[in-house]
């Protein structure tokens, strides 16, 4: 068993697009009315799916809503990484609820926060 996709919502997807770029995620070509997208994974990672808010609320019968805590984690090769796409995000506008930090579990993490408030933890090991 493994986990095989991660999900989140989106109430406008050139933002959320947007958002999970300057995490690194690279995505193709996608009509203005796409509902469901999924940017280019690499071998052996789970993939990402993001959904527009209402598709989502056409299935689950309520609206979609981020939690308080993370939805997923991006390993990233380097502490010095994880600090550049913090501040990448940070620079863009977008929350930061917990900057750069050396984790006594022996991990550089931050925690960010994408357009419709789901929350990323970014970590490398230090």
């Amino acid at each position: 068993m493994k986990i095989d996709a991660v999900g989140v919502s989106s109430t406008n997807l050139q933002k959320t697009v947007a958002f999970y770029e300057l995490l690194g995620f690279q995505f193709g070509e996608y009509a203005a009315d796409e509902e469901h997208l999924e940017p280019v994974t690499p071998d052996g990672s789970a993939r990402l799916m993001i959904d527009l808010a209402p598709l989502l609320e056409s299935i689950l019968g309520e609206a979609p809503r981020p939690g308080n805590h993370s939805s997923f984690a991006v390993q990233y090769a380097s502490p010095a990484e994880v600090d550049k796409v913090a501040a990448a995000v940070k620079a863009a506008g977008h929350s930061l609820p917990a900057e750069p930090w050396d984790a006594p579990w022996g991990q550089r993490y931050a925690i960010v926060q994408d357009p419709d408030g789901y929350r990323v933890d970014l970590y490398a090991a230090l």
